[in-house]
């Protein structure tokens, strides 16, 4: 059985994946509201500025590994089914907070092992905040995903 990370990596795939989850980013910052909405505007706005195609390499970069940290979970929800990506992609939509656990596994990781303290800072600060975002935009990544999976 191939897994969750070769399927999404696949030469001919990573590329379509990489773009749908770009634009999930873009769609969930457009969609951010209020005063904290305003200021995630302004510093993906910034980021995407100062470095065309940062969020683009940020996602291409940690791929396998989120496609691992929901390899279980994907395991678990589509043996025996008809049809796995549906099942995957109800299966996270409705359980977000899960999905979204298995996710932010990989940023920790990614901010305990950096080397710059500025970042491993400002990570941790931002951590408490980011699996209500990460939750809230889980059901879109369902979405992203699931054509990959068919």
């Amino acid at each position: 059985m191939t897994s969750l990370a070769q399927t999404l990596t696949a030469p001919t795939v990573r590329p379509k994946v990489v773009k749908a989850c770009v634009d999930l980013v873009e769609s969930e910052v457009e969609a951010k509201r209020g005063l904290t909405g305003m200021a995630i505007k302004a510093g993906y706005k910034v980021i995407t500025t100062l470095k065309p195609g940062m969020v683009s390499e940020a996602i291409d970069s940690l791929l396998p590994e989120f496609a691992a940290s929901l390899q279980g979970i994907y395991d678990r929800t589509t043996k025996g089914e008809a049809s796995p990506a549906t099942a995957f992609a109800t299966y996270i939509s409705d359980h977000t907070d899960e999905a979204a656990d298995a996710l932010l596994t990989v940023t920790d990781k990614r901010a305990q092992r950096a080397k710059n303290a500025t970042l491993k800072r400002t990570y941790e600060r931002l951590r408490s905040s980011a699996k209500a975002n990460v939750a809230t935009a889980v059901p879109g990544l369902a979405g992203a995903l699931k054509p990959f999976l068919e």
